[in-house]
């Protein structure tokens, strides 16, 4: 059994997509696969592969899989995990009025590995699919970070109970908040930062036919005054703004950005798992797609 999956595993990977592709895959690298499997009877059959799978319950190999990537968890040293959901591009059926497929994946950053990845049910949406996820996931001593539909107390609560940190976007689906943290900013900003405790990092970044210009600011929240339900948000200590500043070859836009996150104020540590959080865009979604 452990021969079989392991095959299908490494077939699959390398880019085969049927019980033929995986036997192919198996007579070309039988020498090295020998060196680290039994393999008693060669290279099973195409059938053979196919068998197996048919009799293998999908839920408990599921979790059975899982397990076994959670463990890779702490042999990786993983540090950042982005949250982040995505609509699978072509995956709705008219004829069957069948919706789109929504998932929410959970993207270990510096490893490149999809640790888990749930469903959002029709009738639901991400609010209720990411504490399913995080359920399923030990990160504890990670970062998590997660976009604005993820902003949510349950959800930071959730976060800290497990022992691990968030970083999440701030944006307008908690207005007054968002509101206030905007205003202090620009407020601050304007006065240089006369007499306040902040982290500052700037970085430059050239690629793509553009330059980026981005400077982090990170204030522990005892700088400011009390915050909207600031009491409510579990292990909330520094609120953040990301100023970016896109050069293009016929026009520059500018884009600002505000978070709050359970981490001390450090710009260049929350700097960084902003920026590994927008890297799931091109190494999840658009594989996905």
């Amino acid at each position: 059994l452990t021969d079989i999956i392991t095959i299908s595993l490494l077939a699959v990977i390398a880019g085969a997509e049927g019980w033929e592709d995986i036997e192919e895959y198996g007579l070309s690298k039988k020498e090295w696969l020998e060196t680290f499997l039994e393999l008693p009877e060669g290279i099973p059959s195409p059938d053979t592969f196919r068998r197996v799978f048919e009799r293998i319950n999908p839920k408990e190999f599921e979790q059975c899989f899982r397990n076994w990537v959670q463990s890779l968890v702490e042999k990786l040293g993983v540090e950042v995990v982005a949250i982040d959901g995505k609509t699978h591009r072509g995956s709705y059926d008219r004829e069957s009025k069948l919706k789109a497929l929504h998932t929410v994946s959970a993207w270990a950053c510096e490893n490149r590995l999809i640790l888990g990845q749930t469903k959002v049910s029709c009738k639901s949406n991400e609010i209720t699919a990411i504490p399913a996820l995080l359920e399923t996931l030990n990160l504890s001593g990670c970062i998590i970070t997660i976009d604005a539909m993820g902003t949510q107390k349950s959800i930071a609560e959730q976060i800290i109970a497990g022992n691990a940190d968030y970083i999440l976007s701030l944006k307008d689906n908690h207005p007054t908040l968002h509101q206030q943290v905007k205003n202090w900013f620009e407020m601050a900003q304007s006065l240089n930062f006369k007499d306040v405790d902040v982290s500052i990092s700037q970085r430059v970044e050239k690629g793509h036919h553009r330059i980026e210009n981005r400077t982090v600011y990170t204030v522990p929240v005892s700088q400011l005054p009390a915050l909207h339900e600031q009491n409510q948000w579990a292990g909330l200590t520094t609120v953040v703004m990301v100023v970016r500043k896109i050069q293009h070859w016929n026009k520059t836009t500018h884009e600002v950005q505000f978070y709050i996150t359970s981490l001390d104020s450090d710009a260049n540590k929350i700097g960084s798992a902003i920026r590994q959080h927008w890297g799931i865009e091109n190494s999840v979604h658009w594989t996905l797609d």
